[in-house]
C-alpha cells in the first residue's frame, strides 16, 4: 500500500509542481536566533512587516492549530525567453515577473491538489500559504530536501538551480518526512561577489535594506538620493546573484502557461516605459507582479537607473 506521502508527491508533480518534500510541523530552532539578529540589525528596512508575527514565523502549529506536517512544493518560473542585458533601450525586470502574479497561479494548482488528496486520502484539513503570511518558505524547503540556502539566502535545487517560486501546504495529518539535504555552494562566492549594493553581507545574510529588488518593489517612498544610477539597469526586482550561481546552469524553461512572458515586457524600450501613462499600464499589466511597485513606483525607478 502506498504511503500518503508518496500520493502526495506523485499526485503533486501531476498537478503541475516540479518537486514536493516534506517534513515535520515543528518549532525553526535554527532559524530563529538568525531571524532575530537580522531584524535586530535593521536588515529589514522599511518592511515593517517583517518585524510581526514573529513567534508564528517559527512555529506552524502555532498559525495552523493541530498542524502536523509541512508540504513544501516549487513550481519553475524560468522563462524560455530570457531578457537579455537589458541597459538604455531595455531596462530589467527579474524573471519571475515575466507572466500572471504567480500568487494566482500557484493557489490554483494547490487548490487542485487539495481536491485531489482529499479524494484519494480523506479530508483534509490545513491552509495554503504563498508568499502571503508569515512562513519561512526557504526554511521549510530545505528542512524537506527540496535543496540548500545558498550564500545569496535563496534556496538551490541541486537537479534545477533555484528560478522556482515556493509554496507550503500546513496540514493536520502525520506524514514520511524528508531530511535536508547537504550544502553544495563549497568555497564559492560568486553571488556574493557580483551583487551590485553589495547587500550579501555574508554567507546566507542579505541585508534587506541594501538590496536592489528592495528598493524597486518593497520601498513605497523616494528612493534615496545616493541610489541614483546605481541599480545596475533594473527596473524592477534584480537576477544578479542568481544569475551568476553556476547552479543555474541546470535551469531550463518552464511549461505552466499562465506564466508565459507578457510579449510587453519583452519589447518595451525604456522610452516606451517613460512615456507609458497609467492607464495603459494598468490595462497591460493587470493580474502582473508589476502591479507590486504600481504605476508611480515604475515612474520613480527609471529615473533611478
Amino acid at each position: 500500500m502506498e504511503s500518503y506521502s508518496t500520493i502526495i508527491k506523485r499526485e503533486a508533480i501531476r498537478c503541475g509542481f516540479d518537486f514536493c518534500g516534506i517534513s515535520k510541523a515543528e518549532f525553526l530552532e535554527e532559524e530563529a536566533p538568525r531571524l532575530e539578529k537580522w531584524l535586530h540589525q535593521g536588515m529589514s528596512g522599511k518592511m515593517q512587516y517583517m518585524e510581526n508575527y514573529f513567534d508564528l514565523r517559527l512555529d506552524p502549529r502555532k498559525l495552523v492549530p493541530g498542524a502536523k506536517s509541512v508540504i513544501s512544493l516549487m513550481l519553475n518560473y524560468y522563462p524560455s525567453s530570457a531578457k537579455a542585458t537589458g541597459g538604455e533601450a531595455s531596462p530589467k525586470i527579474s524573471k519571475y515577473a515575466y507572466g500572471k502574479d504567480y500568487h494566482f497561479v500557484i493557489k490554483s494548482k494547490v487548490k487542485e491538489l487539495i481536491n485531489v488528496l482529499n479524494e484519494k486520502i480523506g479530508e483534509i484539513n490545513g491552509r495554503v500559504f504563498v508568499d502571503s503570511a508569515p512562513v519561512l518558505d526557504r526554511a521549510w524547503a530545505a528542512k524537506s530536501g527540496l535543496g540548500w540556502i545558498g550564500k545569496n539566502s535563496m534556496l538551490i535545487n541541486p537537479k534545477a538551480g533555484s528560478f522556482y517560486f515556493l509554496a507550503e501546504l500546513i496540514v493536520d495529518i502525520e506524514l514520511e518526512a524528508d531530511g535536508p539535504i547537504k550544502d553544495y555552494c563549497g568555497t564559492c562566492t560568486r553571488c556574493m561577489d557580483a551583487c551590485p549594493t553589495q547587500a550579501i553581507v555574508g554567507p546566507k545574510i542579505v541585508d534587506g535594506s541594501k538590496c536592489i529588488s528592495y528598493f524597486t518593489i518593497e520601498l513605497k517612498e523616494n528612493m534615496p538620493e545616493e541610489m541614483k544610477g546605481k541599480l545596475n539597469g533594473w527596473m524592477f526586482g534584480c537576477d544578479v546573484c542568481q544569475d551568476v550561481c553556476p547552479w543555474n546552469r541546470f535551469s531550463h524553461p518552464h511549461s505552466t502557461e499562465e506564466l508565459q512572458a507578457n510579449p510587453a515586457i519583452l519589447n518595451l524600450t525604456k522610452k516606451d516605459w517613460e512615456e507609458i501613462t497609467e492607464d495603459v499600464f494598468k490595462n497591460t499589466f493587470k493580474g502582473s507582479p508589476l502591479q507590486r511597485a504600481g504605476y508611480k513606483g515604475i515612474k520613480r525607478n527609471l529615473g533611478y537607473l
